[in-house]
């Protein structure tokens, strides 16, 4: 295999250069046209759907099965993204295991589901293979909207904006767009650069401009846009990223996982990611399981993740449990974090409280992976600020905050269940809302 884990301390080139090619390889191949045909007749096209129920934007399920069985996957695509225009990234990351896979009536007689998430990648990737647009701008309506955040809520609600021939100019703090799909997800789970092609595929349509390196509060303010633009739409995500609250928190080897993984999904040559020969990444989330399986994938010897409550509170599913079990990660329950221990400036193991019991691991490296938080200096320099609830922005069904002409969605309100696809339908029905606050 190639495997230098023996290496102490933080260090990259870990593995053979082939090596790194298979372990970060995509992680569910797609189907091809016959594969997909074969899975697609497992479909019973329920009337009343539970799978339909069960999607956060509510696709027709059975309907875009049904097209991909008669030969017509671009019929299958137009289904999709009528009402997920982000549904390439959501075929590839959706829990769909816990959502639509887990109520289809194949699970529920057979043990195995209809691999909805797999149908859906071949139906979109299809549509974006061939370039095929399916919506056209409305003529212009003159209304512009300023969006902030180029991440799945923000491009969602931009492209259901331009349906409605709204402008919108995107103002996006980092140097590309995608948001957690560019920079947080896992890189064996969106290969080959996907989230760049599905942002220039959302685009497309027109009347969406992009201003990169424009962060809000530091570039641009709340109320100022506010004044300048017929309705602003919030979706900056969370910032911030939770602190244990220990001493030493900041010594060398203790990381934000989210950094982290930011920073390795941006990295030309996987070899030069640093990554320690034992880690020990906190947390129960898919950040976690991300952070841990890519530590091992870059040939970390040992990777241990430590989450604080019992295995049924895990945020993670059970079935990316498995993938993290099965990549060789190690995953300990009922771990309480007391204290990280440091030698020379450098982190070298962590104490964990196991049911009154003290457990030490030694690591050189650890991972902060315990969720993030809403930065309210991102409304720094603004007269005005929407309402916040449990720290997120409180939002109504439509996406409304307490300010008027301003609309908020995705990880940043309190809404939500920080997935993608969740974003996205928060997005598509502000936009919504939007129009009709601009129709009257």
């Amino acid at each position: 295999m190639g495997h230098n884990g023996d290496k102490p301390g933080i260090a990259g080139s870990r593995l053979e250069a082939e090596q790194y090619l298979e372990n970060f390889a995509d992680l569910h191949p797609p189907l091809d046209a016959h594969e997909a045909a074969v899975e697609a007749d497992r479909c019973y096209f329920c009337y009343d759907a539970p799978c339909t129920n069960a999607c956060p934007t509510e696709i027709d399920i059975p309907m875009f099965i049904r097209h991909i069985s008669t030969g017509n996957p671009l019929g299958s695509a137009k289904t999709i993204f009528d009402q997920n225009i982000m549904g390439g990234t959501c075929a590839r990351v959706c829990p769909t295991e816990t959502l639509c896979e887990e109520v289809c009536v194949r699970e529920i007689a057979e043990g195995k589901p209809v691999k909805i998430g797999l149908l859906q990648r071949y139906a979109t990737d299809t549509a974006m293979a061939e370039n095929v647009q399916f919506y056209e701008r409305a003529e212009s309506t003159g209304k512009k909207i300023a969006i902030v955040g180029a991440g799945p809520a923000g491009l969602a609600c931009a492209h259901r904006l331009a349906i409605h021939g709204h402008d919108s100019t995107v103002f996006e703090a980092r140097s590309k767009g995608g948001g957690l799909n560019e920079f947080g997800i896992a890189a064996y789970k969106t290969v080959d650069d996907f989230a760049q092609h599905e942002v220039d595929y959302v685009t497309a349509i027109g009347g969406i401009e992009i201003k990169y390196d424009n962060e809000l509060g530091r570039d641009v303010n709340l109320s100022g846009l506010l004044e300048i633009h017929d309705a602003v739409f919030l979706g900056v995500g969370l910032d911030g990223v939770n602190r244990l609250g220990l001493d030493d928190e900041d010594a060398l080897g203790v990381a934000d996982a989210v950094d982290w993984i930011a920073d390795l999904r941006q990295s030309k040559d996987l070899s030069k990611v640093p990554v320690g020969n034992r880690v020990v990444v906190i947390g129960g989330g898919m950040t976690a399981i991300d952070a841990a399986v890519q530590a091992k994938a870059l040939g970390a010897a040992e990777v241990t993740i430590c989450y604080r409550g019992p295995v049924e509170r895990m945020k993670a599913s059970g079935y990316e449990q498995e993938i993290a079990k099965n990549r060789g990660v190690i995953i300990r329950y009922e771990m309480q974090p007391e204290e990280i221990i440091v030698e020379d400036g450098q982190a070298i193991a962590m104490v964990f409280d196991r049911q009154g019991s003290k457990t030490r691991i030694d690591c050189d490296q650890i991972f902060k992976a315990i969720g993030q938080e809403f930065m309210p200096a991102a409304l720094n320099g603004s007269a005005v600020a929407p309402e916040l609830e449990h720290g997120r922005i409180k939002v109504d069904a439509d996406g409304a905050t307490s300010i008027d002409g301003l609309w908020a969605g995705g990880d940043c309100v309190n809404a939500g269940d920080d997935l993608t696809v969740t974003a996205v339908a928060q997005g598509r029905d502000a936009a919504e809302a939007i129009h009709k606050f601009l129709s009257k």
